[in-house]
């Protein structure tokens, strides 16, 4: 090939190769996330910038440490409390998403009771856990948040949560600033609603369970996958089994999960918006 030949098909493969990496840089910034939502991925100034430009909305994400049968991983409520409140703060574009809080009460340790018979689930005291929401209620305060959420993804500290946040209101009432909720609609689109969802889909109720069933386990297969180990699926199902399960996993779906992701952030985005200032 004749010299300029070759240095014209060198000079065209320079401005290829440049044209393809600048289109996959501009991809790849096309893919990352428009706004940061999760406090603890943010500097101090980051956090303080967006308060002042607005972001007056934290959403506290609350999971919990628990069995979920030999099937799903002890750390399911925490994964799943962080993805939705981060999706539901992405919907909502004023809000942030506090560290999610993986130590709730769980039942007595002697004798153990309700998940404590099961190999590491964590508990605590119910005042402790009352006095630690309490406390971050007030450093939110504190910051300059307008509205505080408590986002539960465990029926058994539902009660707590909407005590705190009465106390914390009786006590801030001459002071305006700052309004504490407890966002119960949070818990409570994961249950009938969802299961009404998955009935019109055919399951039963015995399948689709309280605690580790259909419902439970698909949602956790919309989130992360990985935390659910397939070939413990199939165990037999019953109610209130020994191996911590009540309902039948088998027909679990990520599938069935997207409807009760759908559910629980819709609900959830329409009473923060109903009640935030």
């Amino acid at each position: 090939m004749p010299k300029h030949l070759t240095q014209l098909v060198r000079r065209a493969l320079r401005l290829f190769l440049v044209l393809m990496c600048g289109g996959w840089v501009v991809a790849m910034a096309t893919t990352q996330p428009a706004t940061q939502v999760f406090m603890e991925d943010m500097t101090w100034t980051e956090l303080h910038d967006r308060l002042a430009h607005g972001s007056t909305t934290v959403l506290v994400p609350i999971g919990g440490t628990e069995q979920s049968g030999p099937h799903m991983a002890l750390g399911k409520h925490n994964v799943r409390v962080k993805f939705l409140a981060g999706q539901i703060a992405e919907r909502l574009g004023n809000a942030v998403v506090a560290p999610v809080l993986a130590y709730v009460p769980e039942g007595n340790t002697t004798p153990p009771t309700a998940h404590m018979r099961f190999t590491g689930t964590l508990t605590i005291a119910p005042d402790t856990f009352e006095a630690i929401l309490a406390f971050t209620a007030k450093s939110f305060k504190q910051h300059g948040f307008h509205d505080v959420f408590f986002l539960g993804d465990h029926g058994g500290y539902q009660k707590n949560e909407v005590h705190v946040a009465d106390k914390l209101n009786k006590e801030w009432a001459k002071d305006d600033r700052c309004r504490v909720h407890a966002l119960t609609t949070y818990y409570e689109a994961a249950q009938e609603p969802f299961s009404a969802a998955l009935r019109a889909k055919g399951l039963s109720e015995a399948e689709i369970g309280t605690h580790a069933g259909v419902a439970d386990t698909s949602l956790l297969m919309a989130v992360d996958p990985s935390m659910v180990r397939n070939h413990a699926l199939l165990q037999p199902a019953g109610s209130r089994l020994p191996n911590g399960v009540y309902g039948d996993p088998a027909k679990s779906s990520a599938e069935l999960g997207q409807i009760g992701l759908k559910i629980i952030i819709d609900r959830s985005v329409q009473a923060i918006r109903a009640a935030a200032r």
